[in-house]
């Protein structure tokens, strides 16, 4: 559901304004877009869940760039290597997945639709691995940064961490939403 003026139960607006800045004519510096990113999706049956992906780039960037939205013709959330992808996502409470109303296979369906490549990944618990380097930044909210054999970072507003492809999951263990940022870089997996 990509709509502009969503917001979750708990307020959090889906629209976020996104200035991108480019080149005239004549090669001076300008606003070449200005509004809400076009692949901005509130989820309908992960009730508060919001995926916003901001801007990606493919391998070898040039510049000046054309100032075309590149995010409308994404295919995959992963990058490709050298390759970026930044997104802004807000999680809802974890008690969402325990609600008797909550339907597994319509959820995985649409995170599919909504985040290719990516939701492919997910294992049934919630973990994956991406063959990226990810910075995050928690904007808003705490959540918790679940690795392997049990680890688990709690991170709050602000905190940022840096995902080194590394098999993990985002547990919202709050009453509230949580949103972070993303900026993914694809990379080689060595092992």
């Amino acid at each position: 559901m990509s709509t502009s003026d969503s917001t979750s139960d708990a307020g959090v607006p889906l629209a976020m304004r996104r200035v991108v800045t480019g080149h005239d004519e004549n090669g001076s510096s300008m606003v070449a877009l200005d509004g809400a990113a076009p692949r901005s999706d509130a989820f309908v049956h992960i009730p508060g869940m919001m995926s916003r992906l901001i801007w990606s780039t493919e391998p070898d960037p040039t510049l000046p760039s054309n100032a075309a939205d590149p995010t409308v013709s994404v295919a995959s959330i992963v990058p490709p290597q050298s390759g970026t992808r930044f997104l802004v996502v807000t999680f809802p409470p974890d008690s969402v997945f325990f609600s008797p109303d909550f339907d597994p296979a319509a959820a995985a369906a649409e995170n599919s639709a909504i985040s290719p490549g990516l939701a492919e990944l997910f294992e049934a618990d919630g973990m994956h691995a991406t063959p990226t380097i990810d910075y995050g930044i928690v904007l808003d909210g705490e959540i918790w940064l679940e690795l392997d054999d049990g680890r688990a970072e709690l991170l709050h507003r602000h905190d940022v961490i840096i995902q080194n492809g590394t098999r993990h999951a985002w547990r919202n263990k709050s009453e509230r939403s949580a949103t972070l940022a993303f900026i993914l870089i694809g990379a080689v997996r060595a092992r």
